[in-house]
């Protein structure tokens, strides 16, 4: 990766196990521009990694005007603000990742600081007029043990007052902790702008969700075969609710699934969401734009 600013702060994903580490050919471009919700472009990927230019060129060029650069540490969050300060096309969500907050609490193994020093860096972050979400914060109960969770409870709760404090959104990270997310939100009170990142739950809490006010984010795994769960979600999910990102360089779509995943292939998820909602991928494409600014304000301010 050459690219010099933001300041250099990379990790590179494992490509074991994966046939296909290229880059796939870029989908036919969007009429109607959108954007990528939720993406991790410091992480690079690939047999020939693309620097955040590179990765936000390829997106414009094929309709997605823009995208949110989530987080997960202190690093990656710092990473993502000095990304949103050099390109407009860029906006930055700040948090401590679920499944990073045990070590943070537990003698300062991240950083050799303590999560309520990581949460106080976050909450600095926060303030930036580039950054427009907390996230990656929530809950996740399938990497983290259940001796090990109470500082997961203690970062979500919070990264909720952060965001309520910024008057930001709040982006979810939920995985195998459905009931436990949601609690938490209605006990401690989520914030008025409210997204699950990559929606991992069935229709029945698309609904609760939908009634809470909360927005869904679907990513490449709605198109999986095993995916069925995320299709009756994503049906009874009122349209004004609806994103849609990449979690890239994670969740490749069908048929693309162990290559490489970047902002630019959104449109093969918008238009897969299109198809499985019975509208116009022009319709879908406005109504995701518009719920996306709706959520985290104008890119170009």
């Amino acid at each position: 990766m050459t690219e010099s600013t933001p300041e250099t702060y990379v990790q590179r994903r494992d490509g074991e196990g994966r046939k296909d580490l290229r880059y796939p050919a870029a989908p036919e471009p969007l009429a109607v521009p959108v954007y990528d919700n939720h993406a991790h472009l410091e992480i690079i990927d690939g047999d020939e990694p693309l620097s955040l230019t590179e990765q936000l060129d390829r997106a414009e060029a094929v309709g997605v005007a823009g995208v949110v650069q989530a987080s997960g540490d202190i690093e990656s969050s710092r990473w993502a603000v000095e990304a949103a300060a050099s390109d407009r096309r860029v906006l930055a969500a700040v948090a401590i990742h679920p499944n990073d907050a045990p070590a943070y609490a537990e003698a300062g193994r991240l950083g050799g600081i303590g999560l309520d020093e990581a949460i106080a860096v976050i909450d600095e972050l926060a303030a930036h007029p580039r950054t427009r979400a907390i996230g990656e914060t929530g809950l996740d109960f399938f990497r983290t043990e259940p001796e090990r969770r109470t500082p997961q409870f203690e970062s979500f709760e919070a990264h909720i007052s952060l965001a309520k404090k910024h008057g930001i959104a709040m982006q979810i990270h939920d995985r195998d902790a459905h009931d436990a997310v949601l609690e938490t939100l209605t006990r401690v009170g989520a914030p008025e702008t409210t997204v699950f990142h990559c929606f991992s739950g069935d229709d029945a809490m698309a609904r609760a969700c939908a009634d809470a006010g909360y927005h869904l984010s679907f990513a490449g795994n709605v198109t999986f075969k095993n995916a069925q769960n995320l299709r009756d979600a994503l049906k009874v999910t009122p349209l004004d609710r609806i994103l849609v990102e990449t979690d890239a360089p994670f969740l490749t779509p069908t048929p693309l699934r162990g290559r490489p995943n970047a902002p630019y292939l959104v449109p093969i998820t918008v238009r897969f969401m299109a198809a499985e909602l019975g509208i116009e991928v022009d319709e879908l494409s406005a109504q995701l734009a518009a719920n996306t600014l709706r959520v985290y304000g104008s890119f170009s301010d």
